[in-house]
């Protein structure tokens, strides 16, 4: 398995390899750069991609699963203007998704977020601040910002989070022991749509409903004009497709609350 703990390993190895080569027939030194490069990529990317499990084991679909159901999830919400519309759709045809919330905008608009859990959606943690530069912070600040999300979540509703969505997708050592101190499970994706770019309406549907298959789990954002378009016709797919959209908790037969 690809992961940073057999990455490094690997590496390791081919270093004290180049070393010994190094001083028996004195090979270039460019062969230790090539080394420190291949290694610096496959780390970035297994950081970035949330799918690699690079970091930390994440729920990213559940091909496993013998019902024929997908989760939607939506992420950085609530968002006041948007969060209504998408849980009108969602009400509108009868399913269930899981919103990852922003700590600070559960603190601005606590009343739309009970909201989403009196509609029967599952809630989790996306960070309180969902900075820029959150993969970069230090394991006590990512600690600090789970557990100060945590607690708004549970002086306001009295549920107590158990689901973590990594902003951005990133992982990384830090955000692993983050994780073990706060007994957050996490949870990424296989269906990304891109609904926050600059794609074209059709172009972020078809990444989200290409090849749909039971079991998956689709990342969305109720933080974008687009993704109500994208998620009504979505919801008309699955229809047809005799596909059940469940919160993640359901998908993956877990408890979303301690």
């Amino acid at each position: 398995m690809l992961n940073f703990k057999t990455v490094n390993i690997f590496s390791l190895i081919v270093l004290i390899g180049l070393i010994v080569t190094y001083f028996l027939f004195s090979i270039s030194f460019w062969w230790f750069l090539l080394l420190g490069f291949i290694w610096l990529s496959i780390t970035a990317l297994g950081s970035g991609l949330i799918g690699w499990n690079y970091h930390i084991n994440s729920l990213n679909c559940n091909p496993s699963i013998s019902k024929n159901q997908v989760a939607i999830t939506f992420d950085d919400g609530p968002n006041v203007e948007l969060t209504p519309k998408v849980l009108e759709l969602l009400k509108q045809y009868q399913v269930k998704a899981t919103f990852f919330c922003i700590g600070k905008y559960v603190e601005a608009y606590p009343e739309l977020f009970k909201r989403i859990i009196k509609e029967g959606h599952t809630v989790g943690n996306h960070t309180y601040s969902h900075d820029n530069m959150f993969g970069f912070f230090s394991t006590e600040k990512v600690i600090l910002e789970l557990k100060q999300t945590n607690k708004l979540v549970s002086d306001k509703t009295g549920l107590k989070l158990k689901l973590y969505r990594p902003a951005f997708g990133v992982t990384n050592p830090r955000i692993k022991k983050a994780l073990k101190e706060t007994n957050l499970i996490a949870i990424g994706w296989n269906k990304r749509s891109l609904d926050t770019t600059n794609l074209s309406k059709e172009s972020i549907l078809k990444r989200a409903s290409k090849n749909l298959k039971k079991g998956d789990v689709i990342l969305l954002h109720d933080s974008n004009e687009k993704t109500l378009w994208v998620l009504e016709q979505l919801l008309l797919i699955l229809q047809k497709q005799n596909l059940q959209a469940v919160t993640i908790d359901s998908l993956f037969n877990i408890e979303p609350y301690a």
